[in-house]
């Protein structure tokens, strides 16, 4: 449950509703060219990033678009105004067009479970990836129990990047806002390291599409 907090958080999630018939499953990579082709300070600004777009589970390179589909952007406030251009805009990502519709922001709020689909990670080793996420966690001055979730591979930019979800909690309101402002390791306009609430541990024996 969420906790009251004084003021708003300076960042802010801008939410587009899609139009398409399916989307490649491990389409993160083409989505980011996309996107940064048009908006290039996604890639330089470290509070941008980019949501995982839910697609319906399954096991094939192509995945079906669900009519609740949406298109989710984290960014600070002030860049909100450089979004609403995207309006009724078609997006083709590695060959699937998307229409975008009306944008819809969303405030942040201070849940004290925060949980992450993907964290980057160097390698794939449970042991270092927490080591880093300890180190990551005490560096933002944030306090809460991180419970590591599978590992997932998925393709980048030339390589494939190894991570694992990650579900955070204990979180007090200030450390819950400032890791959904500023999230974890690399690669967030791939949809790495974005945090969104969560009520309990089921999400890391959950099915991530």
């Amino acid at each position: 449950m969420s906790e009251p907090t004084e003021s708003p958080s300076p960042t802010v999630d801008v939410a587009f509703a899609l139009r398409g018939a399916c989307l490649p499953r491990d389409h993160a990579c083409a989505m980011a060219a996309v996107l940064t082709a048009q908006l290039p300070w996604l890639r330089d600004d470290r509070d941008c990033g980019v949501h995982r777009v839910k697609v319906v589970a399954g096991n094939g390179p192509s995945a079906l678009l669900s009519r609740r589909a949406r298109l989710i952007l984290r960014v600070p406030r002030q860049r909100v105004a450089e979004l609403l251009p995207l309006e009724g805009a078609t997006l083709d990502v590695a060959g699937c067009r998307l229409q975008l519709g009306s944008p819809v922001v969303h405030e942040l709020l201070p849940h004290s479970t925060l949980y992450a689909p993907v964290v980057a990670c160097a390698q794939a080793d449970e042991r270092l990836f927490l080591e880093s996420v300890n180190d990551e966690l005490r560096s933002l001055g944030v306090h809460g129990r991180p419970i590591c979730g599978r590992a997932s591979r998925m393709q980048g930019d030339g390589a494939a990047i190894d991570g694992f979800s990650l579900m955070l909690d204990g979180l007090s309101p200030h450390a819950s806002l400032r890791l959904q402002e500023r999230g974890l390791g690399p690669h967030r306009v791939m949809g790495c390291g974005v945090f969104v609430p969560h009520r309990s541990a089921a999400a890391l024996h959950g099915s991530l599409a």
